[in-house]
């Protein structure tokens, strides 16, 4: 089969690898329909994540249609369309049992190695190093798919493959980020960074009914359609104080709550965090709390933190400020079953339309090489890659 592979720093193939077969009772294959290139790939591009190996297959956002099965009592079956989450879940342990999908204690094959290079273990998760599991990704033209009588969910009557895509990652995730912001409507909620994900919480923050929506964002292509999605003001860092008008827009107050959409690789703009971040750029540090920084200087006392961005390391922050202003910091990766069926809802009521940041569209995996480029060079009005592969 045809798979979009990882072999070194900045270098992504399409290549032909061994087709996947079933390994366990409860593994499934997929026949790949539609795949999707995210922002946290753009981190393994870049050589950001440790324990990437030569020829891993790469991608966490895929669906498709059933063609193997474990068991012939297994939940699915062949010919059913299937959203596959990011993360691998075991449904057997007291984290899957308490909906904490993403902290599955028993799916990630390389736990102890996670815990030893990162402090503690994610679950599994599809196509992203050996930290979670070294499990081959979807980017792909079929994938193995284990313990999938658990996260897998049939796709509704209906629904086509671009509305229920997203549903395996950055749907839920920019949810759960507001989420975890406890709105109860009315709100200010600032949101750094308008990528797919920044874009979903934005969209999230407006079905939730937040009084004012901020966006943080200097891409022209994402600062429109951030406002598509509900944003009500959109700052640009490049050219605007961005804690200055956060001022202004909240009467000197603050936002309510803060959401980190940017991770690890954000980039300071003006005075001493704008020269750091040159310098660390130039060093390709991989650890750049410009963004993570700025939210916990700029939300209000007792505000909300909230962060889906990822980090992969420890990072410099100013806790002496998280403790006097009594902030509440939640984050992690997503619990994408949690939310998976009320966004499925959602999506089928047209309360949420997914398809809206898509800009580019390919049939085959060949293309995916120079559209990865495309995405991490934001050219071309670049904003999210989707894969149709029939």
């Amino acid at each position: 089969m045809r798979a979009l592979c990882w072999n070194g720093r900045n270098d992504i193939r399409c290549e032909t690898v061994p087709d996947p077969s079933i390994e366990d009772r409860r593994d499934v294959i997929i026949k790949v329909t539609s795949c999707a290139i995210c922002g946290s790939d753009l981190h393994l591009m870049d050589g950001q994540m440790p324990t990437m190996e030569q020829g891993d297959i790469l991608g966490h956002e895929f669906m498709g249609e059933v063609v193997e099965v474990g068991s012939p009592d297994h939940v699915l079956k062949k010919g059913d369309r299937v959203i596959v989450p990011f993360n691998i879940n075991c449904g057997e342990c007291r984290m899957c049992k308490m909906q904490n999908y993403a902290s599955c204690l028993r799916s990630n094959r390389n736990a102890a190695m996670a815990a030893k290079v990162q402090g503690y273990a994610t679950a599994g998760l599809f196509g992203y190093s050996h930290l979670t599991g070294g499990y081959s990704g979807g980017q792909a033209e079929y994938v193995r798919v284990p313990m999938a009588d658990v996260a897998p969910m049939k796709v509704p009557e209906g629904m086509s493959d671009e509305q229920a895509l997203f549903l395996t990652d950055i749907l839920p995730t920019g949810w759960q980020a507001l989420d975890y912001c406890d709105l109860k409507g009315g709100e200010t909620v600032a949101i750094w960074g308008a990528g797919p994900v920044g874009l979903f919480a934005i969209k999230s923050a407006a079905v939730m009914k937040a009084g004012r929506i901020i966006a943080i964002e200097s891409v022209p292509e994402r600062m429109s359609l951030a406002r598509i999605a509900g944003a009500t003001d959109v700052i640009d860092p490049s050219t605007e104080d961005v804690m200055e008008r956060l001022r202004e827009l909240t009467n000197g107050e603050g936002p309510d709550a803060v959401v980190d959409c940017v991770g690890m690789e954000a980039s300071g703009h003006h005075g001493l965090l704008g020269a750091l971040s040159k310098v660390q750029e130039k060093l390709t540090s991989t650890q750049r709390p410009y963004a993570l920084e700025q939210m916990i200087q700029a939300v209000r006392p007792s505000g909300i933190v909230s962060v889906p961005g990822v980090y992969a390391g420890p990072v410099p922050i100013n806790m002496a400020a998280v403790v006097q202003k009594g902030l509440t910091m939640r984050s992690g990766q997503t619990h994408v079953k949690r939310y998976i069926e009320p966004l499925a809802k959602l999506i089928q009521h047209g309360t949420i339309d997914p398809t809206f940041l898509i800009t580019h569209r390919s049939g085959s995996l060949d293309d995916g090489p120079e559209l990865y480029k495309t995405f991490r060079d934001k050219q071309d009005g670049c904003v999210k890659v989707v894969f149709h592969l029939g």
